[in-house]
């Protein structure tokens, strides 16, 4: 039976040092692993716990100290030789290695005749120790105001990136939102004129007749709305970031909204074979919100719905009152959302699907979209002081589980100036 080469990580930002240390350690029957920053030490080191560390301590990142310390907080690797081979020989660097964690110091450059020995005699129990306990103490207080000072640098530096980011997050916030109007301005003139020519009786043809000119003028008018549609998703969703979703409050009722975004839908994808049930949208009061933008928000979680429900599906959407609230529920009988996804798919630009085959349609099955939508619907929602949330057993192509959406709404009050 062949005996088990002993397994050593080698911690080493210079590929010449590690290179060096792989042949010496390999050649004496040593299996050997390798990692070049702090974080990728500690990562490679739960996943193969090894039976010895060899540490370079001037690595990028968190350094040899700072890694050596943390592996001892491991349970698996709190027991196991971590030996400093380093180039850090200055007077103390032993002593602080050790400190640190270390179980040993080999200083570099190493000695290629001695240095598999004395990997071995580290496997075997040999352990150095500082020995003067004041010596020790003082050491120790060294490192301790050490990891205060090198944190302290580390949270500036977080500190000066995160306002960086922000006044980035900023300006791309504003360009989008100013970017948003300005493409808006020309659509909505397109938009009209291109309804003029929809009301137009003298245009020829008809909506479903292939090249005809009331067939382009139909074409032309579902593009320019898709594309209205994708501008106030993007311009939706910027506002929000920006905390500047504003809202026209009035009094609103959920079923004609509903309705109207079924009718859209139905004319959008005639191709589709789907069931629409309601019920009890009849019975809900009236609420007060935004009824425009609560149309965009019911629009991109039913169309959501639609988008993953194959042909022959239906989707059931629900309403009643509890409390002083609404409670509007979306189920589809679709591919369903696994559980690690229930809460992500409302984050920007999430995307379940495989994005090299995106398409543009909001109705077609897995149709793409920018990964905004629901992220919209969440902001719009809980703008108006509700909530939304989805519920789904996972996702299952063949088995069809399903998902259901739930949108909770206050009721509210009209102000008196609103009335």
């Amino acid at each position: 039976m062949e005996q088990r080469k002993p397994k050593i990580l080698y911690v080493e930002d210079d590929p010449a040092s590690e290179t060096l240390v792989r042949r010496i350690l390999g050649s004496e029957g040593f299996q050997v692993v390798s990692a070049s920053d702090g974080l990728t030490a500690i990562e490679v080191a739960r996943r193969e716990l090894p039976d010895m560390i060899l540490m370079d301590i001037n690595i990028s990142g968190l350094d040899g100290y700072e890694v050596t310390t943390r592996l001892r907080t491991i349970e698996e690797l709190k027991n196991i030789p971590i030996v400093a081979v380093t180039a850090a020989t200055l007077s103390g660097d032993r002593e602080r290695a050790l400190i640190a964690g270390c179980t040993g110091y080999i200083p570099k450059p190493i000695d290629v005749d001695t240095f598999p020995d004395q990997v071995r005699s580290f496997l075997q129990g040999t352990r150095e120790e500082v020995t003067s306990a004041e010596e020790k103490a003082e050491y120790l207080t060294e490192y301790s105001r050490r990891l205060v000072d090198r944190l302290e640098e580390k949270i500036r530096q977080l500190e000066a990136k995160n306002q960086e980011l922000q006044r980035l997050d900023k300006m791309k916030t504003d360009f989008i939102i100013i970017a948003g109007h300005e493409l808006r301005t020309p659509l909505t003139t397109i938009y009209g004129y291109v309804q003029i020519l929809q009301a137009n009786p003298a245009i020829p043809g008809s909506p479903d007749e292939p090249g005809s000119p009331r067939f382009l003028v139909e074409k032309m008018a579902e593009a320019t709305w898709r594309l209205n549609q994708v501008i106030s998703d993007i311009l939706t969703v910027s506002l929000i970031d920006a905390n500047k979703l504003e809202l026209a409050r009035g009094p609103v009722f959920i079923k004609p909204l509903v309705m109207q975004i079924l009718e859209d839908i139905r004319r959008a994808g005639p191709e589709r074979r789907l069931a629409f049930e309601t019920e009890g949208l009849d019975e809900l009061p009236m609420i007060v919100g935004d009824s425009k933008r609560l149309h965009q928000a019911l629009w991109n979680i039913i169309t959501n719905a639609v988008k993953y429900t194959p042909d022959g599906g239906h989707i059931n959407i629900r309403g009643i009152r509890i409390d002083n609230a609404v409670k509007i529920t979306i189920q589809d009988s679709g591919i369903g959302i696994d559980p690690e996804d229930q809460e992500r798919i409302f984050d920007r630009f999430y995307i379940l699907h495989d994005v090299s085959l995106h398409r543009s349609s909001k109705t077609a099955f897995k149709g793409g979209g920018l990964g905004v939508g629901l992220t919209v619907a969440r902001g719009i929602i809980e703008a108006h002081g509700g909530r939304v949330w989805v519920e789904s057993e996972g996702r299952d192509e063949e088995r069809l589980p399903g998902s259901t959406f739930h949108i909770l709404l206050p009721i509210g009050e009209l102000k008196e100036e609103s009335r």
